[in-house]
């Protein structure tokens, strides 16, 4: 079986449900982490830790972890402190906004894995197509700064001051008859 589980948080239940039924000595751990100080991913990171050495228990502690967890970050020396062997580690540029870069390892590690580097490589053209866009076309069909636009009008002459983008766990979708 192969598959992505993700824990959307730091609950006890979240973590659980993304290692319930896994094997652990065939999981790959990736941990995305831009400084690996904050507190929610490191907690996760700990107990998923935890989790393999203690249903590895018959292999050296440092193995277990060189051989089953891989880390996206800018913070290589906490990286290795953590555990995790240097050569694992997928560094990015520290002026790459972590969460937000689907770009960069932090998006495309996962993604690659999953769908393959064919695909990504397809994605990543897209994605140079996008800024190519963006740089060349004229204002009026320019769809970075039509968004743009968009939001400077939703929120100085409609009144929206917020918008959320919510993983899919807290979507909810409503249907009007």
């Amino acid at each position: 079986m192969c598959g992505f589980w993700y824990p959307n948080d730091a609950l006890d239940q979240d973590v659980s449900r993304a290692l319930s039924g896994l094997d652990a000595e065939r999981t790959l751990v990736i941990i995305v982490s831009k400084t690996f100080t904050t507190a929610e991913t490191m907690l996760n990171a700990r107990t998923v830790r935890s989790w393999l050495l203690e249903r590895i228990a018959t292999v050296d502690p440092k193995s277990v972890i060189r051989q089953h967890v891989v880390a996206v970050s800018t913070a290589i020396p906490k990286v290795v402190d953590f555990g995790v062997a240097e050569e694992n580690i997928f560094g990015f540029w520290d002026w790459v906004g972590g969460r937000y870069s689907v770009c960069s390892a932090v998006g495309m590690l996962p993604l690659a894995i999953h769908y393959g580097f064919p695909v990504m490589k397809e994605f990543l053209a897209g994605a140079h197509d996008m800024d190519a866009h963006f740089f060349e076309a004229p204002l009026r069909v320019n769809l970075p700064v039509l968004l743009g636009l968009l939001g400077v009008w939703n929120s100085s002459f409609m009144g929206i001051s917020a918008r959320a983008i919510l993983p899919c766990k807290y979507i909810v979708f409503i249907v009007y008859f």
